[in-house]
């Protein structure tokens, strides 16, 4: 009797092991972490330059207009006394229109610098979408996620793929310059 419950017990063990050790060798799972895509790689590294290049730019414009701006005010307390109410009102009024000026601005050359950068991100992430498309199906992995998006708290090592895809990416990037 022991013989007969014995022998199926050991056969399911068995099975439950071999089918574990079936699934581990074809499940292979990749995680990317984009972030250091972007800090790492030269189309990244190229990106953040020419950003921080235009906002170093718009700022210098924007600081040049406060400028204008700064000059304005402190020349109608100066003359503040002097002037007839009506010059009065007039200066008033223009340093509102350049205070909003400013305003409008520093509003659009924000939404230059976003747009400049969503644009370059997605093509990053395009590229980055491509080259990790074609290491994934060259390399047998089953799925590959980005660390972050997907909410990866932790991955071992040996599934981050990160260096590999950075590695592609530079010889791509250095062959399109």
């Amino acid at each position: 009797m022991k013989k007969k419950i014995l022998f199926p017990a050991v056969l399911i063990i068995a099975t439950m092991f071999t089918c574990s050790a079936f699934a581990a060798d074809t499940t292979k799972i990749g995680v990317v972490n984009f972030e250091k895509i972007i800090q790492e790689s030269s189309a990244g590294k190229v990106m953040q330059k020419d950003l921080k290049a235009k906002l170093e730019q718009l700022q210098g414009k924007l600081q040049a207009e406060d400028k204008k701006f700064q000059d304005m005010s402190a020349a109608l307390e100066r003359e503040a006394l002097v002037l007839s109410s009506e010059k009065k009102l007039e200066r008033q009024r223009e340093l509102r229109d350049k205070a909003d000026d400013l305003k409008k601005m520093n509003a659009d050359y924000t939404q230059e610098m976003n747009i400049m950068q969503n644009k370059r991100v997605n093509q990053i992430q395009k590229d980055v979408f491509d080259i990790t498309n074609k290491i994934g199906k060259a390399q047998g992995y089953i799925v590959i996620i980005e660390r972050k998006r997907a909410g990866v708290i932790y991955a071992a090592d040996k599934m981050d793929i990160t260096d590999e895809i950075i590695k592609e990416y530079n010889s791509i990037y250095a062959k399109k310059k």
